[in-house]
C-alpha cells in the first residue's frame, strides 16, 4: 500500500495507517464510487476497501471521529442511489464474501455481507441447496447489499422476500457497538443482549405496540412492500418479534451489517415453462390475476418492446426465436416447480384449458389471439431466464440518450387492479409525451415500469416529477406500494409521508434517531431525503458537457461529441454484470483482483467523466487513465455479453492513441506495434534474436529496458517461416477460398498454416493466398499497431489487405484464417477504420477456419476422409471466438472427428491476451486469470488427452503455466485425416518387406 503524501488529508492519513486494505482518495478512484445502477451521482470524500470485518468497523470509527459519513457498498447494483453519498464508502464485496458456517439439517448458513448470491449459491449447489431470493442481478449482488434493500427476486410468490428469508443479522451501530438482531420475547426475559441492546429493543417494541394501528392502517397489504422501515416487525404477535426484519430493507442507515443467517430451500430439480401470448398488452396484464390460480412459482412479463430489443442482441436472438411465435404485444412466462414433473406436465395442461377458458386461441377467431408455447428443455428453460433477468439492460440497450429511467420502476397493486393500472399508466406516460417499457413480476403485480427520458433536459426531468406524483396518487389509490422491490434511497424516500402519511413519518425519523443520533450511516435514505429531482445530484447534472474532440475510430452509431464517442461511453449504465465471477468471460481482470477500477464498469465511469471535464485536462491521456485501463486486456467480451453493449476493447484504442499522440510510444510497445514490420527479417536472423530467451542477463536487461517480464519465454522466431509457392493449390475446379496466413502463425507456428492448407486442399477447394496489391511484405491485419495505439499505421495495413481481397470478395469468395484475433478484426475494427463497400464486404466475407467448414458441412458440401484418433480433446476458446459466436464451430469441428470426446473448458481469459501477459508490471494479473480455471482444467486432465486451443496467446499461455502443449483445430484435422489415409492403405505383406 503505497503511502500517504504529503498533501493527503489527516483522515486519510490515519487510514492508511491503521487499515491494510485499499484507501483511495484520489479522484479517478472517488469518481468509480460516485454511481449505483441509478441516475445519481454522489462524490464520495474517500472509498475503504477493508480486508477483514474488523477493519470495516476500525474505519467506521475513523470516519466518524473525523465528522464523516459512512455508507455501506456491496455490488453497487441498487436503482435508486441507496449506495452513493458524500462521505467515505466501504466496499465489503473484493475481501467479506465468505460463508462462515453451513447447518445442513436446519439448512440455514451465515454469510458475510459481501458474498455474491450466485457464489453461495455455487458453493450451496453440491448440497442440494440454494438461497432462492433470485435477484436478476444474481451474479453481482451482495448478500449484505440484498438485505439492505429487502431484495425479492422472481419466485417471491412461493419463497417470500428477503425479510422472509433472513433468520438474523450481526451488525454495528453508528458508535461501534456489536449487536446481535435475532428473534426476541416481547418482555426480553431471554434475550442475552448486553444493557444497551436491551435498551434498544425495549423501544423499538415499545413503538410497534403504540403504533401498532397506524401501522395496519397505513401500510399497504401486498406482499411486495419494501418502502421505509419495517415497523410492521416490531407489532406485538403470537411469535417472537424478529429485530433483524427491521435492519432488513433499512438501506445501510441503521447499523453496519457484519454477519447474515439466511434459510435455506432444496434446489428445484423440475420444471417446465408455459409461454403464454397475448395479442394486447392490457389482455396479459389482466390474465395475470387467473394464472396464479394455478399455483405457479412465478408468472413474469415480458412486453413488446423488450421482444423486439432482445431480436437485436445477438445473444438472445435464438432464444427468441425459440420461445416467442408470432408477433405478440406481451407474454408471460409462467413457471412450475413441482417435485414431480408429471405434476408439473399436468399444470401445463392446465394452463392450455386456462388460456382457452379465457378465450385465447391461436387461430380461430372470434377468439383473442394468444396460446401457449411450452419449454419443457433446461437448457432452454435457462436461456429464457436469462433473457427475462437481462430484462433491464435489454432496456437500456437502445443508443438515444433518452433512456428507459427508473424512478417508479417496482410499484405493486393487487392483481385485480394490474390491468387497469397499467393502461392508466401508459395514459400518464402519454400525456407527458414519452411512452414506457414494462416487464418482470406480473404474478406479484410488480412491474418494473420505466418510461423514457433524457434526463439531461430540464423538460424531461419536470416530466418526471410529474409522472412520479401522478403514478403513486394511483397506487395509493389501488392501496398498493410505490417501493415493491429496489428500494428507497433517493428516488421514493422523499414520497413516503404522501405514501404512509406524517405519523409514520415521524415513526421512521424516531428509529434512525434511535439508532444513529449523529446521522453517520448512509443519511438521506428513508428519512430526510433530498428531493429526488434534485439535478445537482444527477450523474448528468445541469453544468454536464462534453466538448467534441476528434476520435480515430467510426463511432456514428451513437450520439454525441467525439462523433459519438460520448454515447457509446454513456451506454454504461452501472448494471455491474461484468462483475460476474463465473461463466462467460466478462471481465477477466475484474475476476483476477476484485478491484473496481479493473472491471467494465469502472473503467465506463472513469471515462465519461473524463471526457466531461470532471477528472481535470487531458484526462483521457493521462497516467491515471493509463492505470485505469492498463488491466483491460481487450477481451472483447464486454463487447458481447454486457447486456447495454460497451465495447471498452474498442473504446481503449481511442485511450491508446490519444496517449500515443501526447506522450509517444514506450520501447516495448514500438517492438509490439511494429512486429509485422520486421518479423521477416527478425526470422532471417532467428537464433541471434532467440538469444534472449536462453539467457537470464538479457532477460533481465529487456525487462529494465522494455518491460518485458524476464519470467517469460518470448515466442521463438524460426527460419522456416510460412511462404506460398503459388497465387493458388488445390483442384483446379474447386470452390474458392482465401487463406489469410497471418503474421503469428505465418512466423511462429506456421504448421498450423500447413495443417489448414491441407485439410482445405484435401477437402477438395481451391485455396488462395493471394500475393499483396501493394509492396514485397506479407498482408498483415493491423492488430498489433491497434494494441499499442497506431491507428494509422492499422489502416494503412487493412488497407493493403483490402485491396488485396477486394477481387476476391467481389465475387463471394470465403476469407479464412486461424487466429481468431487476426481474422476478427475484419469482422470489427476494419469497420471503424473504413466504410466503403469494399470493407463491407471482406468483412461479410471474413471466416474462421472452423466456421467456414462447419457451414460446409451443414450444407453438405464437406467432403473430408476423417480417421478415428480416439481418446478425448479439452478446448479452450478464444475470447474473440466468444464475443463473435464463433467458439461453437470449434466444438462441432471437433465433433466431426470419429470417436472424439471433446470436452470444453469453462474459462474466462487465458490471460496472455497478445503482448499483455508479457509485460512485467502485468505478468502477475496474467497468471492469476489463467489460474482461476483454465490452468487447473488443464493440470486435471489425463497426459494422453489433446488441449485444442486456437488463440496464438492462448497456446503460450498454457505452454508456460502447465508445461503442456496446445493445438490449433487445424493440426488435429489433419492428424485425422493422417489416421484415416494409414487406416486405408493396406499394411505390406512379410514377403514384401523382406523382398
Amino acid at each position: 500500500m503505497p503511502n500517504a503524501g504529503a498533501g493527503a488529508s489527516k483522515l486519510e492519513q490515519r487510514l492508511r495507517s491503521e487499515i491494510s486494505g485499499d484507501v483511495l482518495f484520489d479522484s479517478f478512484s472517488r469518481g468509480r464510487y460516485a454511481t449505483d445502477a441509478s441516475f445519481y451521482q454522489i462524490m464520495p470524500a474517500g472509498v475503504v476497501v477493508p480486508r477483514t470485518v474488523d477493519e470495516a468497523l476500525r474505519a467506521l470509527d475513523i470516519a466518524r471521529d473525523d465528522g464523516r459519513t459512512v455508507t455501506p457498498r456491496g455490488g453497487g447494483t441498487s436503482q435508486c442511489g441507496q449506495t452513493v453519498n458524500d462521505g467515505i464508502v466501504i466496499d465489503f464485496s473484493k475481501h467479506l464474501n465468505k460463508m462462515l458456517s453451513l447447518d445442513l439439517e436446519n439448512r440455514i448458513c451465515v454469510v458475510e455481507p459481501g458474498i455474491v448470491l450466485d457464489d453461495l449459491n455455487r458453493q450451496l449447489k453440491k448440497h442440494g441447496l440454494w438461497f432462492p431470493v433470485d435477484v436478476s442481478t444474481a451474479s453481482r449482488a451482495t448478500i449484505g447489499g440484498m438485505a439492505g434493500n429487502n431484495s425479492c427476486g422472481g419466485r417471491s410468490l412461493r419463497y417470500g422476500t428477503m425479510r422472509d428469508n433472513t433468520l438474523s443479522l450481526d451488525a454495528a451501530l453508528a458508535d461501534g457497538t456489536r449487536m446481535h438482531f435475532g428473534e426476541v420475547p416481547r418482555d426480553l426475559a431471554r434475550s442475552d443482549a448486553a444493557d444497551a441492546g436491551l435498551a434498544l429493543f425495549r423501544d423499538m417494541l415499545d413503538l410497534g405496540q403504540r403504533e401498532a394501528g397506524e401501522i395496519a392502517d397505513k401500510f399497504p397489504k401486498v406482499q411486495r412492500r419494501v418502502g421505509g422501515y419495517n415497523l410492521d416487525a416490531l407489532v406485538p404477535r403470537n411469535a417472537p418479534n424478529n429485530m433483524a426484519h427491521l435492519l432488513v430493507g433499512s438501506e445501510g442507515t441503521l447499523a453496519f451489517t457484519t454477519k447474515v443467517e439466511l434459510k435455506l430451500w432444496p434446489i428445484i430439480r423440475n420444471k417446465v415453462l408455459g409461454i403464454c401470448h397475448f395479442g394486447s398488452f392490457y389482455e396479459a396484464m389482466d390474465a395475470a390475476q387467473h394464472l396464479v390460480k394455478l399455483r405457479p412459482i412465478a408468472v413474469e412479463l415480458v412486453d413488446r418492446t423488450m421482444i423486439g430489443l432482445g431480436r437485436d442482441i445477438a445473444m438472445f436472438k435464438p432464444v427468441i426465436s425459440a420461445a416467442v411465435q408470432g408477433d405478440p404485444d406481451a407474454i408471460l412466462v409462467v413457471e412450475f416447480a413441482e417435485e414431480d414433473q408429471a405434476e408439473n406436465l399436468n399444470r401445463l395442461k392446465q394452463l392450455n384449458e386456462l388460456m382457452a377458458d379465457l378465450g385465447f386461441g391461436w387461430n380461430n377467431p372470434p377468439r383473442k389471439w394468444g396460446g401457449v408455447v411450452e419449454i419443457t428443455e433446461p437448457a432452454l428453460q435457462s436461456a429464457v431466464a436469462d433473457f427475462r433477468a437481462a430484462g433491464l439492460n435489454v432496456m437500456m440497450s437502445m443508443k438515444e440518450q433518452g433512456k428507459p429511467v427508473s424512478f417508479v420502476e417496482d410499484c405493486a397493486v393487487p392483481l385485480p387492479h394490474l390491468a387497469d393500472y397499467t393502461e392508466r399508466l401508459n395514459a400518464v406516460f402519454a400525456r407527458h409525451g414519452t411512452s414506457g417499457t414494462m416487464y418482470a413480476h406480473a404474478s406479484e403485480g410488480c412491474l418494473h415500469v420505466r418510461p423514457v427520458l433524457n434526463l439531461r433536459l430540464e423538460k424531461d426531468v419536470k416530466a418526471m416529477r410529474a409522472i412520479a406524483e401522478e403514478t403513486f396518487a394511483m397506487v395509493r389509490e389501488y392501496k398498493g406500494s410505490h417501493s415493491g422491490e429496489h428500494g428507497d434511497g433517493i428516488v421514493r424516500s422523499e414520497f413516503h409521508e404522501a405514501m404512509f402519511g406524517p405519523r409514520i413519518i415521524a415513526d421512521f425519523k424516531e428509529v434512525k434517531q434511535r439508532f444513529d443520533p449523529d446521522r453517520v450511516l448512509n443519511p438521506g435514505k428513508i428519512v430526510d431525503a433530498p428531493k429526488m429531482d434534485d439535478r445537482t445530484l444527477f450523474r448528468y447534472p445541469p453544468d454536464y458537457r462534453v466538448g467534441d474532440f476528434k476520435t480515430v475510430l467510426d463511432w456514428s452509431a451513437y450520439p454525441g461529441a467525439g462523433g459519438g464517442f460520448q454515447g457509446a461511453v454513456e451506454m454504461c449504465n452501472n448494471n455491474g454484470a461484468c462483475r460476474k465471477l463465473e461463466g462467460g468471460v466478462m471481465c477477466p481482470s475484474y475476476r483476477a483482483t476484485r478491484n473496481e477500477k479493473d472491471v467494465t464498469r469502472g473503467r465506463a465511469n472513469t471515462l465519461r467523466l473524463a471526457i466531461s471535464g470532471q477528472l481535470g485536462p487531458d484526462a483521457l491521456a493521462s497516467d491515471e487513465m493509463a492505470e485505469t485501463l492498463k488491466l483491460c486486456v481487450s477481451c472483447k467480451a464486454c463487447r458481447h455479453e454486457c447486456p447495454t453493449g460497451v465495447d471498452m476493447a474498442k473504446m481503449k484504442i481511442e485511450v491508446l492513441a490519444a496517449r500515443v499522440a501526447k506522450h509517444g510510444l514506450r520501447l516495448r510497445d514500438r517492438l509490439v506495434g511494429y512486429l509485422p514490420a520486421y518479423a521477416d527479417l527478425a526470422s532471417r536472423v532467428a537464433p541471434l534474436v532467440n538469444l534472449r530467451n536462453h539467457s537470464p542477463l538479457l532477460r533481465k536487461l529487456f525487462e529494465r529496458c522494455a518491460g518485458i517480464s524476464a519470467r517469460r519465454a518470448l515466442p521463438a522466431f524460426r527460419r522456416d517461416v510460412f511462404r506460398s509457392d503459388s497465387d493458388a493449390v488445390g483442384p483446379a475446379d474447386g470452390r474458392e477460398v482465401v487463406l489469410f496466413a497471418d503474421t503469428f502463425n505465418r512466423i511462429y507456428e506456421r504448421e498450423n498454416l500447413d495443417a489448414a492448407l491441407r485439410v482445405l486442399v484435401d477437402g477438395g477447394y481451391r485455396v488462395h493466398i493471394p500475393r499483396p496489391a501493394s509492396g514485397s511484405r506479407p498482408l498483415c491485419c493491423g492488430r498489433t499497431y491497434l494494441s499499442a495505439g497506431l491507428v494509422d499505421n492499422a489502416r494503412a495495413e487493412l488497407d493493403r489487405l483490402v485491396a488485396t481481397y477486394a477481387p476476391f470478395a467481389a465475387r463471394g469468395v470465403p476469407i479464412i484464417g486461424l487466429e481468431p484475433s487476426c481474422l476478427l478484426t475484419l469482422r470489427d475494427e476494419l469497420l471503424s477504420l473504413r466504410s466503403d463497400e469494399t470493407a463491407k464486404a471482406i468483412s461479410a466475407h471474413a471466416l474462421l477456419f472452423e466456421e467456414f467448414l462447419v457451414r460446409e458441412a451443414q450444407a453438405g458440401r464437406l467432403k473430408l476422409p476423417l480417421g478415428s484418433i480416439a481418446g478425448k480433446v479439452l478446448l479452450h476458446g478464444h475470447c474473440h471466438q466468444k464475443s463473435f459466436g464463433a467458439f461453437k464451430p470449434v466444438e462441432q469441428l471437433l465433433r466431426l472427428i470419429p470417436d472424439l470426446t471433446v470436452e470444453i473448458v469453462e474459462s474466462s481469459c487465458c490471460g496472455m491476451a497478445g503482448a499483455f501477459g508479457y509485460g512485467a508490471e502485468t505478468y502477475q494479473a496474467s497468471i492469476e486469470m489463467a489460474e482461476l480455471s483454465l490452468l487447473p482444467a488443464i493440470r486435471r486432465a489425463d497426459p494422453a488427452t489433446i488441449v485444442v486451443a486456437d488463440g496464438t496467446s492462448c497456446r503460450h499461455q498454457i505452454k508456460d503455466g502447465t508445461e503442456r502443449p496446445a493445438l490449433h483445430a487445424a493440426r488435429v484435422l489433419a492428424m485425422s485425416l493422417d489416421r484415416a489415409k494409414s487406416v486405408s492403405t493396406p499394411a505390406p505383406s512379410k514377403e514384401s518387406i523382406h523382398g
